[in-house]
């Protein structure tokens, strides 16, 4: 596997990860729940870890859009599969839009 692909694929790990970590922030009450805020942690770290992997093949823009584009459409997805956040049309339109653009970031890299 070339270094390119291996980066990509820790990109996306680093990615969920994210989405991971904000999912445990927002269960850890503040920091007094212990298993949140232990997985919290420990997600974080492994997605700054992958980030900064990644960073070093990847562009630093693209590399950290992507990042955050993952994370982002997971945790808002996650939020309305758990109810935590309505799951409209119009949500569910523009989170498909998010994720179009990082598939055209990495399509284009």
């Amino acid at each position: 596997m070339s270094a390119t692909t291996t980066a990509w694929l820790v990109l996306a790990a680093a990615g969920v990860l994210e989405a991971v970590w904000a999912a445990a922030l927002a269960a850890a009450d503040n920091l007094r729940r212990l298993r949140p805020t232990v997985l919290f942690a420990v997600a974080l770290a492994g997605s700054m870890a992958g980030l900064a992997f990644a960073m070093t093949v990847i562009p630093t823009g693209t590399a950290y859009a992507v990042w955050v584009g993952i994370g982002a459409s997971l945790a808002v997805g996650w939020a309305m599969v758990t109810g935590a956040e309505p799951a409209t049309r119009t949500r569910v339109l523009l989170l498909a839009g998010l994720v179009a653009c990082v598939v055209g970031l990495k399509v284009v890299s």
